[in-house]
């Protein structure tokens, strides 16, 4: 089992293994998206590069970037995902709506 933690949000979310943060995230109304995501939202295809995180602690429990990641967050700092790509298989806290 995987626990999420929301760090703006201050909420812990469990998640089995392997879930998606995108999905976990939505499936708790936790809102990952700034009014440009809310208009652009790709519906998590990776496309639109709206659902970003920051995260804060537990990379090492991320699955690794995909190429979709790699090419939308060249210019943006490592710690960067895009949630609707990342599967969870640990521990791990994560900042949305990074400036």
């Amino acid at each position: 089992m995987a626990n999420i933690n929301f760090v703006n949000e201050n909420r812990e979310v469990i998640a089995a293994d392997g879930a998606n943060l995108r999905l976990k995230a939505m499936e708790n109304q936790i809102d990952l998206y700034t009014l440009k995501g809310k208009l652009l939202n790709c519906g998590g295809y990776g496309q639109c590069g709206t659902c970003i995180v920051e995260v804060v602690e537990g990379m090492e429990n991320l699955s690794p970037k995909t190429p979709v990641e790699e090419r939308m967050l060249k210019k943006k700092p490592d710690t960067y995902r895009l949630a609707c790509q990342t599967t969870v298989n640990g521990p791990v806290s994560v900042r949305t709506k990074p400036k």
